[in-house]
């Protein structure tokens, strides 16, 4: 689901979509969390996004190498033209700008996940220690329930990765509640 939407919405809607709603999700961010908390989520997504752009195998553009034949300038040139048309066009620029809002996503995800992660862990302890005090009162563990639990942790987690991608205004407890409803 979440490879045919990175591949179906940069189609369907224009890099300045995701672009506005980064901008909506930032003030809202800013409104909700404060200027600190959501200047700090710009901040990281900038620094992911400046890291995914060294890391990407696309190539800003072709410099011209020191060629020794004409041959070779002109297949230089050639490729750089190519280049060009295939990756400056309105589907990859609206890949860009999904990349962009899903790393602010993400970022937000990130901001709060430390804070978030100790009641994750006493949960997951907790639950440990049950399983462990009903071991040894011989009551019988319920693996129904256990992978009932654990589906739908993996639909919360599977439904927050679509989340990231999808152009539409998410709350910002939303994505800041995921772990604490995964720990719940």
């Amino acid at each position: 689901l979440l490879l045919i939407l990175v591949l179906y919405l940069p189609s369907a809607h224009p890099p300045e979509r995701f672009i506005t709603q980064l901008s909506v999700e930032h003030e809202r961010n800013r409104a909700f969390w404060g200027e600190e908390h959501a200047l700090r989520i710009l901040s990281r997504m900038l620094e992911l996004h400046a890291d995914a752009k060294q890391a990407s195998p696309i190539p800003d553009s072709l410099a011209p190498a020191e060629s020794r034949s004409q041959v070779d300038s002109a297949t230089a040139s050639q490729m750089s033209q190519m280049s060009t048309r295939l990756f400056n066009n309105q589907y990859f620029k609206s890949i860009g700008a999904l990349f962009a809002l899903a790393t602010y996503r993400f970022s937000a995800f990130v901001e709060y996940l430390p804070y978030l992660s100790v009641f994750i862990l006493a949960a997951f302890l907790d639950g440990f220690i049950r399983r462990i005090v009903k071991s040894k009162e011989f009551l019988q563990h319920k693996p129904e329930l256990f992978a009932l639990h654990a589906s739908l942790v993996i639909l919360i987690i599977c439904g927050t990765v679509v989340a990231f991608v999808l152009p539409v205004t998410v709350h910002p407890l939303l994505l800041a509640l995921v772990p604490a409803i995964i720990g719940i």
